[in-house]
């Protein structure tokens, strides 16, 4: 049951909900165990992938660069990022419980706005990365020296925090009336601002600008920086130099197409009758599809990748009893 803790006032009731309820991907019965298969599976896939690139990565001095490093980063963002919704799905799934607490579901979303915030910014460094190493080759390694990557990888830290506390703080100021249902698997922000009985000006406020950064502002940069990267890539006069920087661009590209197609399609897509399914379809593509991904996506056509995880996992098999 859902329960409420009222306050009566001059007119009105004002309720504090302490508990929400998540309606998930289905409201049928008969599609709780195959949902729970698959995203027991998708979710598996996601960690051994992401654990794996990243260990690798840490196990290989050849990998010791500064795109590696940002990869290993990504990967371990992508880990958090399914971690936060994904297992709380699964428990919900198999204890036949879709309720969330009020505390529970603020902390969901904190760690999931700080894991979109890092993902966004790490995806923006990454570009920066191949920027320098494309068109300025001889100064890449002043540029990107140890100081500097350093330096890049906790600067998103800092501003995915900053942005992910601002909305939560905001969100803890606002009050829900009888209305409690998220039409949603996870708690996110957009379907709690609906549900507020207060006025929410200043979180859409806030959702505006920062979402402008993290949508239009930062996707900007990388498209300028790789609008200057395929320029330089045309005056590369070998053709295997032009397949190795185009290989090693592909993937990155390609990672940035899928989280952003997805996320535009919660965010700037008008609503309509069933935009709430259409907003949990493509919830699932950028939080719980494309950290499942993004492994295959860069270790597909990078070749030392391979070799390093190859050579990481004879290592491991050795090493078995």
């Amino acid at each position: 049951s859902l329960v409420y803790t009222s306050e009566m006032k001059p007119g009105n009731h004002t309720f504090s909900v302490s508990e929400f309820l998540l309606l998930g991907l289905s409201e049928h019965q008969t599609q709780q165990l195959l949902l729970f298969g698959i995203f027991l599976s998708v979710y598996l896939i996601t960690v051994v992938g992401n654990i794996a690139i990243s260990l690798a990565i840490v196990s290989d001095p050849h990998l010791h660069t500064p795109m590696y490093f940002f990869l290993a980063h990504f990967s371990l963002t992508d880990l958090g990022l399914s971690s936060t919704t994904v297992p709380r799905m699964l428990v919900n799934i198999q204890a036949h419980r879709h309720t969330i607490t009020y505390a529970g579901c603020l902390s969901q979303i904190y760690f999931f706005l700080w894991f979109i915030g890092l993902d966004v910014f790490l995806l923006a460094v990454m570009a920066y990365d191949r920027l320098v190493a494309i068109c300025h080759p001889l100064h890449y390694t002043l540029v990107m020296s140890p100081r500097c990557c350093i330096l890049l990888v906790v600067m998103p830290l800092i501003l995915a925090q900053a942005y992910s506390l601002t909305h939560t703080l905001l969100l803890a100021q606002i009050s829900f009336c009888t209305d409690n249902i998220i039409p949603h698997f996870f708690c996110e922000l957009l379907p709690l601002l609906k549900l507020s009985c207060s006025d929410t000006y200043a979180n859409r406020c806030v959702l505006t600008y920062w979402g402008g950064a993290l949508t239009i502002l930062i996707p900007l940069l990388i498209v300028i920086s790789y609008a200057r990267i395929v320029a330089a890539i045309v005056h590369i006069p070998s053709v295997s130099g032009k397949w190795k920087a185009f290989s090693t661009c592909s993937s990155h590209l390609s990672a940035i197409c899928l989280f952003y197609v997805s996320a535009i399609g919660v965010y700037f897509i008008p609503s309509s009758a069933d935009s709430a399914s259409k907003d949990r379809i493509a919830a699932v593509m950028y939080a719980v599809v494309t950290p499942m991904l993004n492994p295959f996506i860069y270790s597909l056509r990078n070749r030392d990748l391979k070799s390093a995880l190859k050579r990481f996992l004879s290592r491991r098999a050795l090493q078995s009893p």
